[in-house]
């Protein structure tokens, strides 16, 4: 197992203004590149406070790899639906070369109805936009001289500057919410695989991990080399119960965020989308329900490290876990002893394979 940690914001300026929440979730990669860390990301949403503090990822990562040297750098994840891909795969490449080559580049369809309206971009077209746009980009980073004859662009010929540093392009990852086929598609094409537990049962989640394990072998690739990261809410304190108090404010508020964000869904239907409808009783769930079913890290670090290590026993024990610790509702001291506690309580007395 490897451990990183991902920025979800769920606030406004009337929770917590900008400026601030930045100036604090900067500190933390900072800390956690000193405790050891594998990674940062940060993801992509716009207008709600559901993660609209991050419309641009790459702002942010850029920021954060000026100040750091070793800790790897991730969208989590940056849509192409959204961008031109000349434009995002330049962006991208340039933040490799500012990282030295620490970018991973994770991609998502997006799934927020309103977005894809501001947008001006029909919903049905989510994954043809995503499919196309991915593969141009790739040809962009590893490529000269490129021609592209999509459905949704043409360019070319083009020779993108500046090459990315890691060749023949950063590590890709496929980012999805529920959907079986996003998993064997990924798998097939040598992606490596984000998702957030929170979304699925354990048992749908065995379920899509199994199919994206499957392709990947069957895709001649070596078992045990899958690259597989989770999302999870996390806060640690010294009690458990001062950690459940602080978890239980946290998840309200981030609950009411997304609640508010998928709204839409109650009179929206895209067949790209199949079943989304229900995320618009997403708000129904509870905070005792989602922590007792380890759809949270929250805790003492006795009770976190059983959750970890109960996570490694339905999951496997190489995946990466993403440990969202500052979404604005916590103070940055919070989130800080979050990521001390884990570094030096909770990490080292796994009884799992570290990687």
């Amino acid at each position: 197992m490897k451990f990183g940690i991902v920025f979800f914001p769920t606030v406004g300026p009337d929770d917590r203004p900008a400026p601030q929440y930045f100036d604090e979730c900067l500190q933390l990669v900072d800390l956690a590149e000193s405790l050891g860390y594998d990674h940062a990301k940060i993801v992509e949403h716009y207008f709600f406070r559901y993660g609209g503090y991050s419309p641009d990822p790459v702002t942010f990562l850029a920021a954060a790899a000026g100040r750091t040297s070793r800790i790897r750098l991730g969208t989590s994840a940056t849509i192409p639906a959204f961008q031109h891909p000349v434009k995002l795969a330049g962006k991208l490449a340039m933040l490799d070369n500012i990282s030295h080559g620490r970018l991973d580049a994770a991609f998502g369809r997006g799934f927020l109805p309103d977005e894809f309206s501001a947008f001006g971009i029909p919903m049905d077209e989510s994954k043809s936009r995503f499919v196309e746009n991915v593969e141009a980009i790739k040809r962009l980073w590893s490529e000269e001289n490129v021609v592209w004859e999509g459905q949704y662009h043409q360019f070319g010929p083009v020779t993108l500057l500046p090459r990315p540093v890691q060749q023949p392009h950063p590590p890709v990852f496929v980012t999805t919410a529920r959907s079986a086929e996003s998993c064997a598609e990924a798998a097939r094409a040598g992606h490596g695989l984000q998702t957030v537990p929170n979304v699925m049962s354990t048992e749908q989640l065995q379920e899509r991990l199994g199919i994206y394990r499957a392709e990947w072998a069957g895709s001649g690739r070596a078992a045990g080399t899958e690259r597989i990261h989770f999302s999870y809410p996390c806060v640690v304190a010294p009690e458990g119960e001062e950690a459940r108090r602080m978890g239980r404010f946290d998840d309200e508020r981030n609950t009411a965020a997304i609640s508010a964000a998928v709204a839409a869904w109650a009179t929206t239907t895209s067949s790209a989308y199949p079943g989304y409808e229900q995320f618009a009783n997403i708000g129904a769930s509870r905070f005792d329900e989602k922590l007792a079913a380890q759809k949270l890290l929250i805790g003492s670090p006795d009770q976190v490290r059983g959750q970890i290590e109960q996570i490694a026993e339905w999951f496997g024990d190489d995946v990466t876990i993403s440990l969202g610790i500052h979404s604005g509702h916590l103070s940055v001291e919070d989130a800080a002893t979050t990521l001390r506690l884990l570094a030096e309580e909770v990490i080292p007395k796994l009884s799992v394979n570290l990687l």
